[in-house]
């Protein structure tokens, strides 16, 4: 018989029972912590069983083995034996219960994970989860079946064997215990992370796609987890040689984790919708793999802290008084007729310039600075105005029955504008260099910006409405105006990894334009491989912001409106006077819009419009 520690004990144990009483008990099923476990069927069964002694020593299995009495873990029940585990391993986890709480309380879920150790992952995972559900299943490597005590936490598998029955058995396991409304993890690499060649990282191998079919058959949301670090550089050089070593190098590994904090991170569940739309198993399962790798704070640039205005010393000042709208309404009663663009029940929208409507350009500048701060941005100040104020034109919406302004555009005239002076005299000069090539440089151009829907409309389609129709107006009047374009402000209410997909997937057209104040955001590379390796739509981009984002806001609406439109994407710059905001600019030729966009915005005026001739 082998004298292993382990057998020492059962024997021990055995005796002290029989001492005790008449009756005889069977014994305290206790692991087996040694490589004298693995089964004596085959040849190399039994090779193994004879050098265990040794081999035990050298992978450091001894050690485990050693944990497993000193701490007192024989006969424990799951969830004891994996705190007193990680104790005795002297690993800390952080931000788990940021993770518990965006998994349902009860009902179908499946968590992925990456597997950056190899074992203590799966404990960690396996007592958080199953403390706050005793539903957790993990599917796992049958190595674990050794480990009495946790046995109960896994459905097993063979991933060394994929076409062994004990795998379809696990698989059909699986998704009966999703079906029955459980909470499923799997560990969809299979193996320990390893260095990717590809990507010059270290990462997970190629993901497992059964997550995402059992999600797709049962309608079940999942979970992607990042779980934080990885294993040793001797581990990874020694993989780099024969990848068999990294598995016999796994039990040293988890005695390098003394004082190791592991944090787990996660954002928002991918609903059976979002895979949707996808095409394909594998491009969903990529999608579920990127939101997992996107929780490595490795690559994650946080916003700079905002800047404080210099006028306003060490806080933001307050938001100027309401204007007197008695001098507001006697203002527009003057405009000319042709500057009313657009009546729809109580609401006109009017075009003008400071000249002409000073005070209503002083109440849209307050309202601005009042909107914009609702989205972390604005200028700090009581009005959010600068010099451009004077020389662009105002186009805005007055609210006759509330008598007040309830959204605008700050509209610049490029030719107008530039016959004035230079390029400098246009805002965007400010955060990009135009070559001469750029279309605002070639044509009359409208520059688009400052726009903005007071709080109390923005659930309302209709004040978006109301300003396109009257951009399409002043486009008739005024039909050598074949171009819009612009910025969209990025609120850095985004997560700036949104922002870097949103700049990553939409630009397209980047000549003849330089950021002065580069985006700096950072992606993981596999995020950045697979979006120069696919076109994505608008569609997977949202599904990508939403995932992200911690409240689950989607893309910005005047983006998906800029992109019905046909825009072409340029450039990402952060806005230096504009609280550091970054903006994606764009360009829209108007003509070339769909008909039915057209015919909404430029109504009975569009064949004129469009039969205009330079």
């Amino acid at each position: 018989m082998n004298n292993s520690p382990i057998n020492n004990a059962l024997s021990t144990a055995t005796s002290s029972s029989q001492a005790t009483s008449n009756v005889v008990e069977k014994p305290q099923e206790i692991s087996n912590i040694s490589l004298n476990s693995f089964p004596k069927n085959t040849l190399v069964g039994k090779i193994i069983n004879a050098l265990a002694p040794v081999l035990d020593r050298i992978l450091g299995i001894n050690k485990l083995n050693a944990i497993y009495f000193k701490k007192k873990l024989l006969g424990l029940d799951k969830q004891a034996f994996c705190q007193k585990l990680l104790k005795g391993l002297g690993v800390k986890v952080l931000d788990g219960d940021k993770v518990v709480e965006k998994i349902p309380k009860s009902g179908k879920c499946i968590v992925v994970c990456n597997h950056p150790y190899g074992f203590v992952e799966g404990v960690i995972i396996a007592q958080l989860l199953s403390a706050y559900r005793s539903d957790t299943k993990i599917m796992a490597n049958i190595a674990l079946k050794t480990i009495k005590e946790v046995n109960d936490y896994f459905i097993f598998a063979n991933p060394l064997k994929p076409n062994a029955t004990i795998n379809a058995v696990a698989i059909k396991h699986c998704y009966q215990h999703v079906e029955n409304e459980g909470l499923l993890v799997i560990f969809p690499a299979g193996r320990v992370s390893f260095y990717q060649n590809d990507h010059k990282i270290i990462s997970d191998g190629h993901w497992n796609r059964l997550a995402v079919k059992i999600a797709e058959k049962t309608q079940a949301p999942i979970l992607p987890i990042f779980i934080s670090g990885t294993n040793s550089t001797f581990f990874h050089r020694l993989g780099r040689l024969y990848y068999r070593f990294r598995l016999l190098m796994l039990a040293h590994e988890m005695f390098k984790l003394q004082g190791h904090e592991i944090t787990l991170s996660t954002k928002n569940l991918i609903t059976a919708k979002t895979l949707s739309v996808f095409e394909g198993i594998e491009t969903k399962n990529t999608f579920a793999r990127l939101q997992c790798y996107l929780n490595d704070t490795e690559y994650f640039t946080p916003w700079p802290q905002d800047e404080i205005p210099k006028q306003a010393s060490t806080v933001k000042l307050p938001v100027a008084e309401e204007t007197d709208y008695e001098i507001v309404k006697s203002e527009l009663s003057q405009l000319p007729a042709k500057h009313s663009l657009v009546k729809y029940k109580h609401y006109t929208v009017y075009y003008g310039y400071q000249s002409q409507v000073p005070n209503c350009v002083k109440e849209i500048t307050r309202l601005r600075e009042l909107t914009f701060r609702d989205l972390d941005e604005g200028s700090g100040l009581p009005y959010d105005t600068d010099k451009f104020d004077a020389t662009y034109m105002h186009l805005f919406i007055f609210d006759n029955q509330n008598e007040k302004i309830t959204g605008a555009y700050r509209i610049g005239q490029t030719d107008l504008l530039q016959k004035q002076g230079s390029v400098e005299n246009l805002y965007l000069t400010q955060m990009f260099a135009f070559g001469k090539n750029f279309i605002n440089q070639q044509q009359p151009c409208l520059e688009m910006g400052r726009s903005f829907i007071i709080a109390s409309e923005q659930k309302s389609f209709h004040s978006l409405l109301l300003l396109w129709k009257g951009i399409g107006a002043f486009v008739c009047q005024n039909p050598r105006y074949r171009t819009l374009y612009g910025t969209v402000s990025l609120s850095k209410l985004y997560d700036p990894r949104s922002v870097a997909i949103m700049e990553k997937v939409m630009v397209n057209k980047p000549e003849g334009v330089i950021a002065k104040n580069v985006f700096s955001g950072q992606l993981h590379p596999e995020v950045d491989h697979f979006i120069k390796q696919n076109t994505l739509g608008l569609d997977a981009l949202s599904a990508m912001v939403v995932s992200i984002e911690q409240d689950s806001k989607d893309i910005p609406i005047l983006l998906k409106q800029y992109h019905k439109l046909g825009a072409n994407f340029h450039s990402m710059a952060i806005d230096s006077n504009f609280n550091q905001t970054p903006g994606l600019l764009l360009s829209v030729h108007l003509p070339s819009a769909p008909e039915k966009l057209l015919k909404l915005y430029l109504g009975d005026k569009k064949g004129d419009y469009l039969a205009f001739k330079s």
